[in-house]
C-alpha cells in the first residue's frame, strides 16, 4: 500500500503579506523555516521512499529539511510547481480585486471557471499533478512526500477525493499544513487533513491559507 503525504511549504513574506505569488520564487522567512523543521521533526518516525518537491525555492527548502531526517535526496518535479497566475503574480490580493475586479469575483465565486491571463487554469495544474501521482503510486508501495502548493494540493486533494474544481474554496490548507492518502487496489484514502499540530511550538496565530 503506497502513502502520498501532501505537504504545503512553509511560511513567506509574501504568505503574510496576501501577495499572488504563483511561479514567482521566494524564499522561507524565519518562521518558515522553524515550521519545516518542526514539520520533519514530526515525519521523523515515518519511513519514507522519497521526498518530491515544486522547483520553487520555497518548496524545496521545505523538501530539504524533511529530507535530511530521511538521508535522502529531493527530486525536483514540474508537476509540483505552483499555478502561474500570470498578470496577477506579485499583485497584493487588494491590487487583483481593484484591477481585475470581474475576474476576482469569479476567483472566489467559481474558481473553475478562471483561466488567468497569461497564465493558467485549475484543471490544467490538476492535469500536470494528478499525472505525478499516478506515476508515483505506481512505483513506490512505502510513503512518499510531496512538497508543494496552496492550489496544487488543494485541486490534488480534489481529485483524489473524486471533487471537481468547483469544491476548491471547501478545502483549507496552511502553510505546513500535512495531508496524507492512503493508496490501494486503485482507490485513495484520506487519512489526515490540513495537519499543523505539529507547529504547536511556535505559539502563533493559525498558519495562512493564503
Amino acid at each position: 500500500m503506497a502513502e502520498i503525504i501532501l505537504v504545503r511549504h512553509g511560511q513567506t513574506a509574501w504568505n503574510v503579506a496576501e501577495v499572488f505569488w504563483g511561479q514567482m520564487d521566494i524564499e522561507l522567512d524565519a518562521t518558515g523555516l522553524r515550521q519545516a523543521e518542526l514539520l520533519a521533526e514530526y515525519l521523523g518516525h515515518t519511513k519514507l521512499e522519497a521526498v518530491y518537491s515544486s522547483p520553487l525555492r520555497r518548496a524545496i527548502q521545505t523538501a530539504e529539511v524533511i529530507a535530511h531526517h530521511h538521508s535522502l535526496s529531493v527530486e525536483i518535479t514540474a508537476g509540483l510547481n505552483d499555478i502561474n497566475f500570470g498578470e496577477w503574480q506579485g499583485l497584493s490580493l487588494n491590487e487583483a480585486r481593484i484591477k481585475y475586479g470581474e475576474l476576482y469575483s469569479a476567483w472566489v465565486t467559481t474558481p473553475h471557471q478562471v483561466r488567468f491571463p497569461s497564465g493558467e487554469s485549475l484543471d490544467e495544474v490538476r492535469e500536470r499533478a494528478v499525472a505525478l501521482v499516478n506515476e508515483l503510486v505506481d512505483k513506490y508501495e512505502g510513503a512518499v512526500v510531496l512538497v508543494s502548493h496552496r492550489v496544487v494540493h488543494k485541486v490534488l486533494i480534489c481529485a483524489l477525493l473524486g471533487l471537481d474544481n468547483s469544491r476548491f474554496w471547501s478545502i483549507r490548507l496552511d502553510t505546513c499544513g500535512l495531508t496524507t492518502f492512503e493508496y490501494a487496489d486503485g482507490q485513495f484514502v484520506l487519512t489526515e487533513h490540513n495537519n499543523t499540530s505539529f507547529l504547536k511550538p511556535l505559539k502563533q496565530d493559525r498558519p495562512s491559507d493564503f
